[in-house]
């Protein structure tokens, strides 16, 4: 057998063979003398026909059996004895007919796993954001968990502003004629809610109680009412009151009931989970800003094998997040052609961070050991609040295994390329700002172009 291996990109190979006309001629023997115990030919009896019937009768049966067993032996010879780590089935093409007395034939084109051929990934300038917690935001959270014991009281200022429950009366008008349904008196509408038509509710902030003004809005194309869908209307509207939200009081009792030993405590744990919150969230943006980095300084191109796949979980992942709302993807104004439109750069960024993290590794000597496995196993169980053993036995399956090293020893490469980097502390503003000033600059190059 013959083996020629062509490169035809980074990602994809042209294997081209040629089986040995001896070869052929005795698997083409074998295949005849094996269909003729078995064949069956008007005139003769079963497994008595003549050699030279069953080859006029079964020519096109022997052909498929002895083409399948040539490629399949072949090719999967061919990958091993000329290292090629092939990706996805082949895209077979026969150049020559199965003739006995000559050599057989045949291209199989390939996807490979990329080589990554490492250029930059240490020294990077990374901003990492200050760690700054908001009390105020410990105390919203408290308020939204009394929020079935929250009460209204009528607000001492005259002015309306976003989150207030206004009382309102109003009347709409459709080119100066008041329509059915459209008015109401002494309605309760909180601020922001979006309850009612886009623009209506942000166009009350301002006014004042007592005040009467006009408001001009339209209504959405696929609103309920086809009488009224897409048109513009005026509103008459009359602020006749203003409150304001007052959050339950929190006492021990009631501290009790979510989740606390007692106020302090609630506020403390509610405390802890938002520095928690918050410090992983930071960890994550300076991730994916060496993610992003690395990315960029190492060009890499990949399969469209790997790319469908990626898009494949991603997809199950976000349906199964969507799944858990009561929602799908067709709510969210997708299908699988758009999703993968969408989402297709990200896959591609994904998988190129996950090869050059697996080549730094490599690159590295990076590796997981048992003790690590056994920590991560125990952390697994208790976030889980699951035997011990029962997580052992799962990660014991050679597919959950292999997935839990590969993510322990990413984490691990990622903290030894973080270890290699400048690291810039930064307030939330000025990062802010750096993001809106890289933004608006990428914009002036894309323009240019």
């Amino acid at each position: 057998m013959d083996v020629q291996v062509e490169d035809i990109s980074p990602v994809k190979k042209k294997i081209s063979v040629e089986v040995s006309a001896d070869y052929v001629s005795d698997e083409i023997t074998k295949a005849y003398k094996k269909i003729a115990k078995n064949a069956k030919v008007k005139g003769f009896r079963q497994g008595k026909v003549p050699m030279n019937v069953v080859e006029q009768y079964y020519a096109e049966q022997m052909e498929r059996e002895v083409v399948g067993k040539l490629i399949n032996e072949s090719y999967y010879k061919a990958l091993v004895d000329n290292d090629v780590q092939a990706i996805c089935e082949p895209k077979i093409e026969a150049t020559e007919t199965l003739t006995r007395g000559k050599s057989f034939t045949f291209e199989a084109h390939v996807e490979v796993k990329p080589e990554v051929e490492l250029q930059n990934y240490t020294g990077f300038d990374l901003d990492k954001e200050i760690l700054a917690l908001d009390d105020q935001v410990v105390e919203d959270r408290i308020c939204e968990m009394t929020s079935a014991r929250d009460s209204q009281e009528v607000a001492e200022r005259d002015d309306v502003q976003n989150g207030d429950f206004v009382t309102i009366d109003f009347e709409g008008f459709l080119d100066g004629e008041a329509f059915a349904g459209g008015a109401a008196q002494e309605h309760v509408l909180e601020l922001g809610s979006g309850s009612f038509i886009p623009g209506f509710e942000e166009q009350l902030v301002g006014m004042n109680r007592g005040d009467e003004k006009e408001i001009t809005v339209t209504f959405p194309e696929e609103y309920g009412n086809d009488d009224l869908a897409g048109k513009e209307a005026v509103f008459k509207v009359k602020i006749r009151e203003i409150k304001v939200k007052v959050c339950a009081e929190l006492n021990d009792e009631l501290a009790k009931e979510l989740g606390g030993e007692s106020v302090e405590d609630l506020r403390q744990k509610v405390a802890d989970g938002y520095k928690d919150q918050e410090e992983s969230r930071i960890e994550e943006e300076l991730k994916e800003r060496l993610m992003t980095a690395l990315v960029d300084n190492n060009e890499i191109e990949v399969p469209e094998t790997m790319i469908g796949r990626q898009l494949d979980f991603m997809k199950r992942n976000i349906t199964n997040r969507l799944k858990q709302q009561g929602m799908t993807l067709e709510m969210m104004g997708m299908n699988d052609e758009s999703f993968r439109d969408v989402y297709r750069e990200t896959a591609i960024k994904q998988i190129q961070g996950s090869l050059i993290l697996e080549a730094v590794g490599k690159q590295e000597n990076i590796s997981v050991d048992e003790s690590e496995i056994d920590g991560r196993l125990e952390e697994i169980a208790t976030m889980a609040n699951a035997p011990l053993d029962e997580v052992k036995k799962y990660y014991a399956a050679e597919d959950a295994r292999k997935n839990l090293l590969a993510q322990i020893e990413e984490e691990k490469v990622i903290t030894y390329l973080l270890g290699q980097s400048n690291i810039n502390d930064i307030s939330k503003e000025d990062l802010a700002a750096k993001k809106e000033e890289g933004a608006d600059e990428q914009s002036e190059a894309q323009e240019q172009e």
